[in-house]
């Protein structure tokens, strides 16, 4: 085993992740510190660096026609700015008392320690596996980086049946069965919840629900996957003979029935991959992710940061951590990161919750809290539900929309706001996501000096719609 130091007065910045988060920081390091102030050492696991993992249910599905569109930065490009970036390199401890990491080199099995000044810790997020029987059987993939895409591709291309279960029905799984049917399989979604979408409320979700089985898709709602069924269920002779056992998935399992299946997608969500901090005795919070201050450094921590998908992060409207694991908050972490590292100074200061995703034409949007979100802080609020238009009722193409909001009872702040409809609907969310950073009332809403032009709008938003029916139930509530 090898150690690598001597830096000839340098400083050293070691990054463990080479996506969104870790190069976003060691790029920013590197802006504010060149390379005779500062070395940048970076370890990434994969074969790709810097790309859109938001991205790859359209790459499967053929709406993006190559993997390497989803690349924003290549690893020469990355080593073209002065950065030491080691590819299938994966860091395996971190030494937080001798300032070091030892990692292993994937293909070979060498393992060597480098030294570090500093360090960004950027792991991003895993694909759960429930622990259930079969869930590791050949033909069963989830969906995190650009190898696991490959790997489903690949599948998707050898199997003759064309059969597809996904277990799950949140954004990956949503995402993900659409870009299947696209493909030509026949879906099934088993989903354990009431409705589709659980960032949303079962209300809101139903709409989801009938867009899905407009598309073709089976939904199988309050139902949990309790195995995987492997066997002769492969798709050929040939298949069969080079799997143990003659594993390979076969169908899914609940309680009550069977869904056969030629290939499984997990899409039950992510959590944090915090393996190594958790060993390290880095703090980590109620959902398994580093706990930062405001300039993403590790609390308790002089020299350690960290960003992106493994870190908790605040929620400005329930106050409390949260994990959302976005690529746009990825990036916004790795800018803060390497600002700071880089001796300036920046912070992140939380989040509203806001996400968007699509059924086809079908746009999904939310941010804020859900009723069951307030309920889970103490909050009390009212409720309202609009229908209204993409555009002036007479243009052509108008759309219907519908909206949900919550505003706190009495006081009138917004606390949150879904939306389901078509064309212009899901980026209409951002007039909300706004409202919630800047602690606005839906009263104070219903001034908002918004575009308007029958192409674009009705005269009154249907985001003002709704702020001005949740300011009359306010108002009458208050009464």
């Amino acid at each position: 085993m090898s150690i690598h130091g001597g830096r000839g007065g340098r400083e050293r910045l070691v990054v463990i992740g080479g996506d969104a988060a870790g190069m976003s920081a060691a790029s920013q390091a590197r802006r504010m510190r060149g390379p005779d102030e500062l070395e940048i050492v970076a370890f990434e696991r994969g074969h790709f660096t810097s790309y859109s993992a938001c991205g790859i249910p359209y790459w499967v599905g053929g709406d993006v026609p190559e993997r390497d569109h989803l690349v924003a930065r290549t690893p020469a490009e990355h080593r073209a700015r002065d950065i030491d970036l080691r590819m299938r390199t994966e860091v395996t401890e971190i030494d937080l008392a001798g300032g070091r990491v030892r990692a292993r080199d994937v293909d070979s099995g060498e393992e060597s320690w480098t030294s570090y000044d500093k360090l960004v810790i950027a792991t991003g997020a895993a694909p759960f596996r429930p622990d259930m029987p079969g869930v590791d059987a050949p033909g069963v993939h989830g969906v995190q980086t650009l190898d696991d895409g490959q790997a489903l591709l690949d599948t998707l291309s050898a199997t003759r049946g064309r059969r597809a279960v996904v277990v799950g029905a949140g954004y990956i799984g949503v995402e993900m069965a659409e870009a299947l049917i696209k493909r030509g399989f026949e879906v099934t979604v088993v989903n354990r919840g009431r409705e589709p979408m659980s960032t949303l409320d079962p209300d809101m979700g139903r709409l989801v629900h009938r867009a899905m089985e407009g598309l073709g898709i089976t939904m199988v709602n309050d139902t949990e996957v309790t195995k995987v069924l492997t066997g002769d269920g492969g798709t050929s002779l040939l298949e069969r003979s080079r799997e143990p056992g003659g594993g390979r998935v076969r169908a899914v399992a609940t309680e009550d029935a069977e869904y056969p299946a030629d290939v499984v997608v997990l899409g039950i969500g992510v959590r944090p991959a915090t393996g190594l901090a958790r060993a390290a005795g880095l703090p980590l919070g109620a959902h398994g992710g580093l706990l930062t201050d405001l300039g993403m450094r590790v609390r308790g921590q002089e020299n350690v940061w960290a960003g992106g998908d493994c870190v908790e992060v605040l929620n400005l409207v329930s106050g409390q951590e949260q994990y959302v694991p976005l690529g746009t908050h990825a990036n916004k972490h790795g800018q803060v990161v390497g600002t700071n590292v880089g001796g300036g100074y920046a912070t992140f200061p939380g989040v509203v919750g806001t996400a968007v995703s699509k059924v086809c034409d079908l746009e999904i949007a939310r941010t804020g809290l859900r009723e069951k979100d307030a309920d889970r802080v103490g909050l009390q609020y009212e409720t309202v539900t609009i229908e209204s238009t993409s555009r002036a009722g007479y243009y052509p193409g108008a759309s219907p929309m519908t909206v949900k909001m919550l505003a706190e009872r009495r006081t009138g702040r917004l606390l949150g706001v879904q939306i389901v409809g078509r064309e212009g609907a899901g980026k209409r969310v951002d007039i909300a996501a706004v409202a919630l950073t800047a602690g606005m009332t839906v009263e104070q809403m219903t001034a908002l000096d918004l575009g308007y032009a029958p192409p674009f709008s009705p005269v009154w938003d249907p985001v003002l719609v709704a702020a001005r029916k949740a300011t009359a139930k306010v108002r009458a509530g208050s009464r």
